[in-house]
């Protein structure tokens, strides 16, 4: 009986939404929850999970297989595929968050891009930022959490590892493989990387 009364519910939500614009490539696979608000010209592509406190703007898409919670969706933001967005989670206007990509108690920032293979966690994230595929942002000690601040226009490159607390000022760049542990100042290049060696007419050896 509570299996049909929830079978029900979702029946509704997505008639609900169906009604007033929202467009469902197929809806029977996408849940909503009861409290779920959603603005104008949204696109919801199949097996998406919507859950408890999800408000979603303008303009949006979510893509296939992604997960939200208590989370706000501003105007003209595209979510997935495969994204996790987990509590506390602001993605301001333009803003994009691909494939494979969890974030968590964040913000992102105005037409900021975190777009593959990435964990955002307890940051603030400014305007037109670029996060690589394998940026970490290591939040937690294992005793607490702390909170990694990325100003504007700041370009993190592939596969680094932000060590929090930590502030990388505007205009700056970190370089890609790095593990940063020290504040950035503005306008600067930040890199951890030890030297290539390289070994001439090197023999594998053998069995």
């Amino acid at each position: 009986m509570k299996q049909l009364n929830l079978q029900k519910l979702q029946y509704n939500l997505r008639k609900k939404f169906l009604k007033v614009g929202v467009k469902m490539i197929s809806p029977e696979t996408i849940f909503f929850s009861k409290d779920t608000k959603i603005g104008k010209n949204v696109i919801i592509e199949p097996y998406v999970v919507i859950g408890q406190r999800v408000k979603i703007g303008n303009n949006v898409t979510i893509k296939s297989f992604s997960h939200l919670e208590d989370c706000k969706i501003e105007n003209k933001v595209d979510v997935g595929p495969y994204a996790r967005i987990r509590p506390g989670v602001i993605l301001k206007s333009g803003s994009k968050i691909g494939n494979f990509v969890e974030i968590k108690k964040s913000t992102l920032g105005i037409n900021s891009k975190v777009n593959h293979l990435t964990y955002i966690g307890d940051s603030e994230i400014g305007k037109s930022v670029n996060i690589g595929a394998g940026t970490i942002t290591c939040n937690y000690n294992g005793v607490k959490k702390s909170k990694t601040k990325i100003k504007d226009n700041v370009f993190i490159g592939s596969n680094s590892s932000l060590v929090a607390p930590l502030t990388i000022e505007e205009n700056s760049v970190v370089g890609a493989g790095s593990v940063i542990t020290k504040n950035v100042k503005k306008k600067s290049l930040a890199l951890t990387r030890s030297l290539q060696t390289e070994i001439k007419n090197y023999k594998r050896k053998s069995k």
